[in-house]
């Protein structure tokens, strides 16, 4: 006698009546979540958010202040979120997002041998592009942008001044040419920065013993 196989997918047609007990019952199951709704998403390093005020009465380490840690992507989002945008600090504020163990000074081992490509922003493009700008830095750091080259990297600065605000990428190594050129390449294809625009990397030591406008770039990207 032949098997006769039936098919998995069956439409009953028998109507089945509501139960609204049932309903009820199963209104009150708890939903269980997807392990992707609540595990958090590790990000490759710890970071630390620093806060600069320049207050004259007290000196220059005492007025900075950090913030809080984070290593993960939703951290960071949630930190971000209840800070305020950099285009709302007062004149002579920083922010400073350094890897966790790294001073954002150049006195700190990592960097006083390092140096920083430099984002100068003249004063209309503080509210056109400064929040675009620094977010966008923030988001290359955390996310390893840099290839080969994310050990180079320390940190971010940005410098709220009256004349004309400044974003840095400081890496821990000036005299590493090709980790420098490559991280200052990549960092102005990211901020957008047109290929006519110029920005310099710069030493530590040279920026400390010279004004800024003095301070020769030792890169170009």
């Amino acid at each position: 006698m032949a098997t006769v196989l039936l098919p998995l997918c069956v439409k009953v047609s028998t109507p089945v009546p509501p139960n609204p007990e049932m309903e009820i019952c199963e209104a009150n199951i708890p939903k269980v979540l997807s392990p992707e709704s609540y595990i958090k998403h590790p990000l490759q390093n710890r970071w630390a958010l620093w806060f600069f005020k320049n207050d004259k009465s007290k000196t220059w380490q005492a007025n900075l202040r950090l913030i809080s840690k984070f290593d993960t992507v939703e951290d960071f989002w949630a930190l971000y979120n209840h800070i305020q945008l950099s285009s709302n600090l007062m004149s002579g504020c920083d922010y400073a997002l350094f890897k966790d163990g790294i001073e954002p000074m150049w006195e700190d081992e990592r960097n006083h041998r390092g140096g920083r490509w430099l984002i100068t922003l003249s004063k209309h493009q503080r509210k056109a592009d400064l929040d675009r700008f620094w977010l966008e830095t923030l988001l290359c750091l955390i996310g390893e942008a840099f290839d080969d080259h994310n050990d180079d990297v320390c940190g971010a600065v940005i410098n709220v001044r009256a004349k004309g605000d400044k974003i840095a990428v400081w890496t821990t190594e000036y005299d590493n040419k090709e980790a420098v050129t490559h991280i200052g390449r990549v960092y102005k294809e990211k901020l957008g920065v047109p290929t006519k625009v110029i920005i310099g990397y710069q030493s530590h030591a040279d920026t400390a013993t010279k004004s800024g406008s003095l301070t020769k770039n030792k890169f170009v990207a």
